[in-house]
């Protein structure tokens, strides 16, 4: 790989990383500090909102109350206190009379106007007002007490009221003598106290606001140290540090939290202790095992080669005797190396001799060491695919592969090398091993790779030691490969291995 195509996937990496770290700055922006904030800035502006909103609209009501409560009155008075001869006539007697009313008028000034049938008086300009509506004239005919409403009229408010004139009959009776009086005041004295207790209102509840921050910063803090705590102690526990615990202070829900953790990491330490140490002792077993059976296997294989070559001279039954003894001493020869292979990469101990080959000439010689060459196998291997790998190991991997295929799959069985590029500027080599039987099981594909794992429950007994595909496994990843089982959609198991291709470059 050039120097060029090397700087270019730092350049790509460093861009990766800088989006990785631009997306978790965009997920802390709204981490849960912030949304304690705002929830505590929440709670504050609407307890802020609705005591101003409640202050606002009692303050408004007993304004505008006391000037509509002192007008009502005062104009009740002066009304009763009046004197008409009646029929009214319109003339500037009767204006006079409204005149002096009006000057009367509290809290403010008040323009009267006077209806009697078809007359229409005033103290001011306009015998009739455009303000008075034709619902307060129907509830002062209506209602011999008097009425008042407020209207708003081109942007001003105003307080009208409708004095119906009485004769009093008796103590508890009256009847109306058709006049009406009307005075209609404005109430923008109000109204700009009203603007001004709104924006006191206002002005009181962001000030509040602000200082609701402080009390919320110092809130969060205390709530998020101990979730930070807790947070850096899980992953301090998920890079392997099983002995981590979290400091505990107080008795509220946090410190029961973190007590919790604790005994949770203080369990999890011990149980995986103890599962360390069980399988360290599985695996000590199982190598001590295959070390001492190696041995007298050694032996054993040899007595049985030569009573193989004798098995001819003797009756039918000691021949299949005999047979039937070697066969089964290989298996359990291949069996052992198998035990001692895993072993080897339980305990870290397998080492990758790699070296640069010709990788269809590696998988050619695998077939023909084992006899694989004729039409049950077919091959599609280009020339030229260099790559540094292990060739013994490289070999188990293409024998277990073919072998398993060849057992349990049907032929022929396809061997296809090729090569391609995944990300830019790394090649990957890739072997496809395919069979032509009915497929894996679709519930035995993820256990496909597991250890003594049998596809077929009813198949107690087997040709292989139950460890190819584990062993397969672990040499790809010895090489730093992948592989993976499937099926092809016209029939068949495949198995596809992948190897970072790491052929040295030829040329100047």
């Amino acid at each position: 790989m050039g120097p060029a195509r090397r700087r270019k996937d730092a350049g790509q990496e460093a861009g990766q990383g800088a989006a990785a770290t631009d997306n978790r700055s965009r997920i802390r922006a709204f981490g849960l500090r912030t949304r304690l904030l705002l929830a505590f800035l929440l709670v504050a502006g609407v307890s802020a909102g609705t005591t101003s909103a409640l202050t606002y609209r009692e303050a408004r009501t007993a304004l505008l109350e006391t000037a509509q409560d002192t007008a009502v009155t005062s104009f009740r008075d002066h009304a009763q206190q009046t004197a008409f001869s009646l029929p009214l006539q319109r003339g500037a007697a009767l204006e006079d009379v409204l005149r002096d009313i009006a000057r009367k008028g509290k809290p403010h000034p008040w323009v009267v106007f006077a209806e009697y049938g078809s007359v229409r008086a005033s103290s001011g300009e306009n015998p009739v007002s455009t303000v008075i509506t034709p619902e307060l004239r129907r509830a002062a005919r209506a209602n011999p007490h008097g009425s008042f409403e407020r209207v708003v009229k081109d942007g001003v408010p105003y307080l009208t009221i409708a004095m119906p004139m009485v004769f009093k009959t008796s103590p508890y009776s009256v009847l109306p003598s058709g006049l009406v009086l009307y005075a209609v005041m404005r109430l923008t004295d109000e109204q700009v106290n009203v603007d001004a207790l709104l924006v006191a209102a206002r002005n009181g509840a962001l000030p509040g606001l602000a200082v609701a921050l402080v009390p919320g910063l110092i809130a969060a803090r205390s709530v998020l140290r101990p979730v930070r705590k807790l947070h850096e102690a899980a992953r301090s526990m998920g890079s392997g540090r099983l002995d981590t615990r979290i400091p505990v202070r107080g008795s509220d829900e946090l410190a029961d939290l973190a007590r919790t953790f604790n005994e949770s990491a203080g369990q999890l330490e011990r149980s995986v202790r103890e599962l360390r140490e069980a399988e360290e002792r599985a695996r000590r077993f199982a190598s001590d095992v295959s070390h001492e059976l190696r041995t007298p296997l050694a032996g054993m294989l040899a007595v049985t080669e030569v009573l193989d070559e004798d098995a001819d001279g003797l009756d039918a039954d000691t021949a299949r005797a005999v047979r039937l003894v070697s066969a089964e001493t290989g298996k359990l020869a291949v069996l052992v190396e198998d035990l001692m292979e895993i072993s080897r990469f339980d305990a870290r101990a397998a080492e990758l001799n790699a070296d640069e080959v010709d990788v269809a000439e590696t998988i050619r010689k695998t077939l023909q060491n084992r006899r694989w060459t004729d039409d049950r196998v077919r091959t599609d291997l280009p020339d030229g695919i260099r790559a540094r790998l292990d060739p013994r190991r490289f070999d188990v991997v293409i024998a277990n592969l073919v072998g398993n295929a060849l057992r349990h799959g049907g032929t022929p069985v396809t061997v296809r090398l090729r090569t391609e590029e995944r990300t830019p500027g790394t090649a990957v080599l890739i072997t496809e091993v395919m069979d032509s039987g009915p497929g894996i099981r679709p519930e035995s594909l993820p256990h496909i790779f597991d250890r003594f794992y049998k596809a077929d429950a009813a198949r107690t007994r087997s040709a292989g030691s139950g460890l190819g595909l584990a062993i397969t496994l672990e040499n790809v990843r010895l090489h730093g490969g992948t592989i993976r089982a499937g099926n092809r959609p016209e029939g068949g198991a495949v198995f596809t291995v992948g190897i970072p291709l790491h052929a040295e470059e030829t040329g100047g």
